[in-house]
């Protein structure tokens, strides 16, 4: 009988343990929003010079955006680099690559210019765009660089577009440590052009 009682207790903890990591397990799931197949939303930036920029401005060619943490992020750095690899490969096709980010842009520019690379650059300073696309990732940095950057982030993301805004790639890093292969985001954008 007290066999049976530990077996039970002990299926039932895993039982219980199971429920509780399977948001973990099965990762971030790509907002509605941004699924393939839909249009990608309106939404407004502003790029490295100041001026206000429109996802609208987008159509008429391919489009990769990158939605990426900040330079803090030893995960964005990373994809970052691995994206300068592809960068021409990616804008040889006529495509636009964009990295949307919600850190001061002179931060994010010294990474791609420590690359060599003519990333578009467009800043959501107040978070508007990434809450309305379901990106915003409250209390997402870490302690120790909080003081620099805040509290609030993105939950990193990769979208392809097509010329007419139609969105035909979307991931979401399930965990954050996850990006993209940009050969992925490569041949997505071969097929559209």
């Amino acid at each position: 009988m007290n066999v049976v009682l530990i077996i039970l207790v002990v299926l039932a903890g895993l039982a219980f343990v199971a429920f509780a990591l399977k948001d973990r397990i099965r990762g971030r799931q790509v907002p509605d929003g941004l699924s393939p197949g839909r249009t990608l939303p309106r939404f407004e930036a502003v790029d490295e010079n100041g001026e206000r920029r429109s996802s609208r401005e987008l159509e008429g060619a391919p489009a990769v955006l990158l939605f990426v943490r900040g330079t803090w992020c030893p995960f964005c750095s990373r994809q970052v680099e691995n994206l300068t690899k592809h960068y021409k490969d990616i804008t040889d096709t006529g495509a636009r690559l964009v990295l949307i980010t919600t850190q001061p842009l002179d931060t994010t520019r010294r990474v791609a210019d420590m690359f060599g690379v003519d990333f578009e650059f467009w800043l959501d300073e107040g978070f508007d765009v990434v809450k309305e696309l379901g990106l915003f990732l409250e209390g997402g940095i870490p302690t120790k660089h909080r003081e620099e950057f805040g509290e609030d982030t993105i939950w990193p993301a990769s979208l392809v577009t097509d010329a007419s805004l139609t969105i035909r790639f979307s991931e979401v890093s399930r965990f954050i440590a996850d990006r993209p292969d940009p050969q992925k985001l490569l041949g997505v954008v071969r097929q559209l052009t």
